[in-house]
């Protein structure tokens, strides 16, 4: 059994019924919806036309929602139907950045997430969905797609019709028949101030997507007549969770390979105070995850009701390990029992290295974002605390006993650092991107609203300074000190560039 809906855009006429039968049926807050319709006006009169697409969740066979979602508040029923479990709910904001169709919100009421949950209560007692029956041109289809003499399974089997970003590989179970172009690509139409009834909403909880010059392989003017506007989930506590964890997880790298290689003695205070550094920024790395929940009082529901493919979940289980390695390396440093604390190092390195990488798999699962699909995303977090230890030793070099020797290595490691990490961005960012939306979030990046925080923070400031500071002033505990302060500073804003643009693509 596999229920779905077909949206037959040659019968729509925009009426909203469906969209005011699913707000009164289902007690939608106001300011969010689960279902609503889309105007879009195509060419230039007398040769225009206006399009209607009825949007809301697709229900997919394969939800991206369900599998990033930490604590099983979203999943799939048996019979296709993606539901969610509000008492669960933490507010992680999670599902709305895997979903790439917009169709999940957070309920200003409850503070959890919601969308269509396919009027799953009255499809259980043999009714269908609200809005299929109160349409009334019969436009809207429900039904199983794996019963042959349905309406739904006829329509689908004979008709021509298109899903909403198939790339996605999502499996949607919402087939739209006589889909236009200029409706079905987020990033078709422009948007002006205005719509048809009322001014955009720009005023929304995080700020909505970001419109910029409409796709030109449609040759005709495409305007966006009617809409509804999305937030933005995360806001600046996700990069600065990012920065943190950066320094946090990696600050004992760059000493640890130094001595192993005979470039560097550590000292007994270095390393405890290393330690120190790395649980305080690791539990500031707690305390912006944890701030950032809509519904802060479940965050132990990650730990004791996790769901495992989730990488929200699993980054919390790799930060307690990671801290618990550091804390039984700082005892063993102190005690002073070298060949357990040998031992412990390493281990503690290689945890801080995944605890440094495993938001690249977290970003992997928030499919609704193409900019962070990038495969060369967790070497660039590899290569971002790489750089991030590097400079924290370089800021500590003149306080060490060989304060010479420290600010060589510190300053050669950091060269090294800021070399990887413009080279990851310019692969990145300055490359053709895959996808559309992947281009989109590109321009917005590179010559959009983040384009003088991207040139002037993260590449000026968090690259070519610390680079020119290195070359002039090798060295010099000074220089090389506003070196490291310049790269750490200027890898901050590009967290907040990264992040913000990525979600700034309309996907609705």
């Amino acid at each position: 059994m596999r229920y779905g809906f077909v949206i037959d855009q040659r019968k729509c006429i925009g009426c909203h019924a469906c969209s005011v039968a699913c707000k009164a049926e289902n007690h939608v807050s106001l300011g969010v919806h689960r279902t609503w319709v889309k105007y879009v006006e195509k060419g230039r009169f007398p040769d225009s036309r206006r399009f209607f697409q009825v949007t809301r969740c697709n229900h997919c066979a394969n939800p991206p929602c369900v599998a990033i979602c930490p604590v099983k508040a979203m999943y799939q029923r048996k019979d296709g139907i993606v539901d969610f479990d509000q008492t669960r709910c933490i507010g992680c904001k999670g599902c709305l950045q895997a979903c790439p169709y917009d169709a999940i919100y957070i309920d200003p009421v409850t503070h959890t997430a919601a969308k269509c949950t396919y009027c799953a209560h009255r499809v259980e007692v043999a009714i269908e969905p609200a809005c299929v029956t109160v349409c009334p041109e019969h436009a809207i289809v429900a039904g199983d797609l794996d019963q042959p003499g349905s309406e739904i399974a006829q329509l689908v089997s004979r008709e021509q019709f298109r899903v909403r970003k198939p790339e996605q590989n999502t499996l949607p179970h919402v087939f739209y028949l006589a889909a236009d172009e200029a409706t079905i690509s987020p990033t078709a139409a422009s948007y002006e101030n205005a719509y048809m009834w009322a001014d955009r909403n720009d005023r929304i909880a995080g700020g909505g997507a970001i419109r910029m010059p409409p796709n030109r392989a449609i040759p005709a003017p495409v305007r966006a007549a009617y809409d509804v506007e999305h937030e933005r989930p995360w806001d600046w506590r996700v990069p600065a969770y990012a920065w943190t964890k950066s320094i946090g997880a990696a600050v004992l790298a760059v000493p640890a390979v130094a001595a192993a290689l005979g470039w560097l003695q550590t000292s007994k205070a270095l390393n405890l105070f290393l330690v120190l550094l790395a649980l305080v920024f690791t539990g500031l790395t707690a305390l912006l995850l944890v701030s950032d929940l809509s519904r802060r009082e479940r965050f132990m529901f990650v730990l004791n009701r996790a769901q495992g493919k989730s990488w929200i979940a699993r980054g919390a289980y790799i930060l307690i390990a990671y801290s618990v390695l550091c804390v039984l390396y700082g005892l063993a440093v102190l005690i002073g029992i070298s060949s357990l604390s040998s031992v412990l190092l390493w281990l503690t390195v290689a945890g801080g290295g995944l605890a440094a990488i495993y938001t690249a798999w977290l970003f992997g699962q928030c499919e609704g974002r193409d900019l962070w699909q990038t495969p060369l995303l967790p070497l660039h977090m590899l290569v971002q605390g790489w750089l991030a230890s590097a400079a924290v030793l370089a800021l500590l070099a003149p306080a060490c006993a060989d304060a010479s020797q420290t600010l060589r290595v510190a300053g050669g490691a950091l060269a090294l650092g800021l070399a990887f990490h413009l080279l990851t961005m310019i692969a990145e960012f300055l490359m053709p991107p895959a996808t559309d939306s992947a281009q989109y979030a590109a321009r917005l990046l590179t010559r959009g609203p983040f384009r003088f925080a991207f040139w002037a923070g993260a590449i000026v400031l968090g690259v070519l300074i610390p680079a020119v500071l290195l070359a002039v002033g090798w060295g010099q505990a000074g220089l090389i000190g506003w070196a490291a302060a310049s790269a750490l500073v200027g890898m901050l804003v590009y967290e907040w560039c990264f992040v913000m643009a990525g979600q700034g693509v309309p996907n609705s």
